[in-house]
């Protein structure tokens, strides 16, 4: 995974220049997702990509990223089924090396969070790659890495949150947290559910004594 850390002025920080130290309830983080042709990460590719901003437990619904691109490889009628992008959607659409600084300039001093989010990482790390655009520097963490943390670590939490094998995918982990979920599913409307599920944890986590950014990125890498 990426290197998250180096040594500066003394104190350690984000390989993003962040300060480690900030309360997990004041920080900025980018909730991200992604839609793909598939899950091969060799012979499938990027579809769209949505993404929030969030400010501590503030979730900046006014201002998202979401962008349709071509995708390099085919687009399969399995992955239709499950985003409902399709040919006619794409065709007309740049690729993804044409909304890649928007959306890094978008990421910028932030803290990546999604569900899974290391598949996400990995095809975009491979489009920055191949196209030219370095190493996405951002500290990241995972929803469901956090959520089997809590998990393990509930502390006086009820056990209707945290009882018995269950599924961990993101529409089971909104249900269990009463996140609504609404719309179509696309990369935006992912990252909302995400955003909110990822709201609900930033105050349970605190409880669990998880309070600076090194605790969350300790606890919640991918």
């Amino acid at each position: 995974m990426l290197s998250l850390f180096r040594k500066y002025s003394g104190g350690l920080l984000a390989s993003s220049g962040m300060d480690l130290s900030m309360p997990i309830d004041s920080a900025p983080y980018v909730v991200m997702d992604t839609e793909l042709t598939g899950l091969d990460f060799r012979n499938d590719s990027i579809v769209s990509v949505g993404a929030l901003r969030m400010l501590g437990t503030r979730i900046e619904v006014s201002r998202p990223f979401y962008e349709v691109v071509r995708p390099s490889t085919e687009l399969t009628s399995k992955s239709i089924v499950i985003h409902e992008i399709t040919h006619s959607e794409t065709e007309q659409k740049p690729g993804i090396e044409t909304i890649m600084d928007e959306f890094l300039k978008f990421c910028e001093g932030a803290v990546l969070v999604g569900h899974f989010i290391s598949l996400d990482l990995r095809f975009l790390a491979k489009e920055m790659k191949r196209f030219g655009f370095g190493s996405l520097k951002n500290p990241a963490v995972d929803t469901s890495v956090i959520h089997d943390w809590m998990s393990q670590n509930k502390g006086d939490f009820s056990s209707n949150y945290f009882a018995g094998t269950e599924s961990k995918d993101l529409f089971s982990l909104a249900k269990k947290f009463q996140v609504p979920v609404q719309g179509a599913h696309n990369a935006l409307m992912d990252a909302y559910v995400t955003a909110q599920l990822f709201q609900r944890f930033i105050s349970m986590l605190i409880k669990l004594g998880v309070r600076t950014l090194r605790d969350l990125l300790r606890i919640g890498k991918p």
